[in-house]
């Protein structure tokens, strides 16, 4: 077994990939998502009945969602490109015959006119939720694959400057709380705004203990740690905590219409702090890692930057849970969102330009930038597989998809009913969204008995892709069984 020592130098001095390719690979897990839809719509075509057994929906779920996203940063990722036009094409070709197949004659024009003037059911916003499940998903095959060969080392985190695959993920897991977070949903604050941010202050408790579980098992164990990513004493549970509670305080005091506007000054400050004082010397060339403040300095000090992140998440929340009822307004969100994406791409090449490069180590402004903008764009992709398995629901006159947009019925049957709630009950996007922090922490555990029992550095291709698949065949196989017994794990 190869020593810490080799275990974090392997992960360590990496400078990530380009934009490109990063926004390419946010384009396959919205393809999966369109073709498992798909083949559930041919399916009923067929004449097949849904829902089947539950064994068979996990099985569907695992190689239509989980197995291309492993494949694709292991094995097949010198050939993403190839990977995802193949894809595309598969779907394009399975939503021609969908259509031949539609229930209603009509002219294509006529067919898509009225779609786009139909009603959809808005009770809640499928992207968004796919979303969630989809970036936890994505952190929990790189938190292990990083400890395999097979994985790309410009996927892995960057050292100091540079965007990787896992750089984003980081960024998109605090957008991702962002989005559904009581402030993004409308709710109104019960009680005083200090007893307000003293129930937040309570409710990380669970992240909290968290961090200081990992600390003492990391510690105690010997496990290999990368002291550059968060300090000798952090870890990422310990930042969520934080970044939830100033973030909370900061949406008491300031309306939270005008979180863009909180998101861009506290990004625009640091900046300025970083530019100006020694503060980025003392992050990036400062050897010392005695006393607390420079044990743990990356892991600080980037909470600032994780908090303009959370801030722009809640306004994006906030835009995407107002209630609409037509297809057509939708389609503008879907727009709206794919131009705020290339809006922010542009304004980070000015940024990087003007200042520095994208550093997820300070996650300094141009981190900030980044992120919200591959996360808007991956958004982007999500809803327009949303609303094409929309259309291919409609044209169908089937709806039991789960995880997605359904058309509006002005009567629901009890029978629609029940059979909406089995497909629910039987989907994995809706396990991993019902216990999405036990999912992470689940991942963690997995991810550090792994690397016990199995030498990653010194397995060979087959193995690893095969050591992964089988880890997340267990997460999603425990994660299943819960959700089928309707149990909700709640720390608070």
């Amino acid at each position: 077994m190869a020593s810490a020592e080799v275990k974090v130098a392997f992960v360590s001095n990496h400078n990530g990939t380009t934009l490109t390719e990063v926004s390419l690979g946010s384009l396959l897990a919205p393809l999966c998502f369109l073709s498992r839809g798909l083949l559930l719509i041919v399916f009923h075509l067929g004449k097949g009945d849904l829902p089947f057994s539950w064994g068979s929906h996990l099985l569907l779920d695992f190689t239509s969602l989980i197995m291309p996203l492993v494949l694709s940063c292991t094995a097949l990722s010198d050939i993403l490109h190839f990977v995802i036009t193949g894809i595309a094409v598969v779907d394009v070709v399975v939503l021609y015959l969908v259509y031949k197949n539609r229930k209603h004659q009509g002219s294509l024009h006529s067919t898509i006119d009225r779609f786009v003037q139909s009603r959809v059911e808005s009770n809640l916003v499928p992207f968004v939720t796919v979303f969630r499940v989809l970036v936890n998903v994505k952190t929990a095959i790189s938190i292990l694959a990083v400890d395999f060969s097979v994985f790309p080392r410009r996927y892995a985190k960057t050292e100091t400057y540079g965007t990787g695959v896992m750089d984003f993920g980081v960024g998109a897991y605090v957008m991702a709380n962002a989005l559904v977070c009581p402030e993004a949903r409308g709710k109104n604050i019960q009680g005083s705004k200090i007893s307000h941010v003293f129930k937040q202050l309570i409710s990380v408790w669970p992240m909290v203990l968290l961090g200081f579980v990992r600390l003492a098992s990391v510690k105690s164990s010997g496990y290999h740690e990368h002291v550059t990513e968060y300090g000798v004493h952090w870890n990422f549970f310990f930042t969520l905590a934080i970044v939830r509670v100033v973030a909370s305080a900061l949406l008491a005091l300031f309306p939270v219409n005008s979180s863009w506007l909180l998101a861009l000054l506290i990004g625009g400050t640091y900046q300025v702090v970083l530019e100006t004082t020694g503060l980025k010397s003392f992050l990036l060339h400062n050897n010392e890692r005695t006393g607390f403040l420079q044990a743990n300095r990356e892991g600080i000090f980037s909470v600032v930057g994780y908090i303009v992140i959370y801030m722009a998440g809640v306004q994006v929340g906030r835009y995407l849970m107002q209630s609409r009822n037509l297809v057509k307004d939708w389609i503008r969100v879907i727009r709206n969102l794919l131009l705020s994406s290339f809006v922010l791409f542009f304004t980070l090449y000015v940024c990087q330009i003007c200042t520095e490069p994208v550093s997820r180590r300070m996650a300094n402004l141009s981190f900030c930038i980044w992120t919200v903008a591959q996360a808007l764009f991956f958004l982007s992709c999500l809803s327009i597989a949303d609303l094409l398995l929309l259309f291919s629901k409609a044209i169908s006159n089937f709806s039991f998809v789960s995880a997605s947009w359904c058309p509006y019925q002005n009567r629901k049957s009890l029978a629609v009913e029940k059979m909406r709630k089995n497909t629910d009950a039987l989907c994995l996007v809706q396990s991993v969204n019902r216990n999405q922090l036990l999912y992470f922490l689940l991942a963690n555990v997995m991810t550090g008995l792994t690397n016990v029992l199995v030498d990653t550095l010194n397995s060979s291709d087959v193995l690893a892709v095969s050591v992964l698949l089988l880890y997340m065949f267990m997460n999603s196989l425990l994660i299943f069984i819960l959700h089928i017994n309707k149990i909700t794990v709640k720390f608070w």
